[in-house]
């Protein structure tokens, strides 16, 4: 009876360990299309301001009209 028990009991952790695995493989996955997501966003945005830039954008500038506008009220 024992070893059938401990049959058992390795087979519910080889079972648990390999559910384990395919969650971490697929954490792995997820966490590389982010990254990949994340360089892709980073470059775009990178891209949009070089062009801002050029046509005269200044950062300064645009918190404070930012903030202008947020401080408007309507009514």
């Amino acid at each position: 009876m024992l070893p059938l028990q401990a049959k058992k009991l390795a087979s519910q952790y080889q079972k648990e360990a390999d559910k384990y695995n395919s969650g971490m493989e697929t954490c792995e996955e997820v966490r590389e299309k982010a990254e990949e997501a994340l360089s892709a966003q980073m470059k775009l945005t990178a891209m949009w301001e070089i062009r801002a830039r050029q046509n005269g954008w200044r950062e300064k500038v645009a918190k404070s009209n930012a903030q202008t506008q947020g401080n408007l009220q309507f009514v």
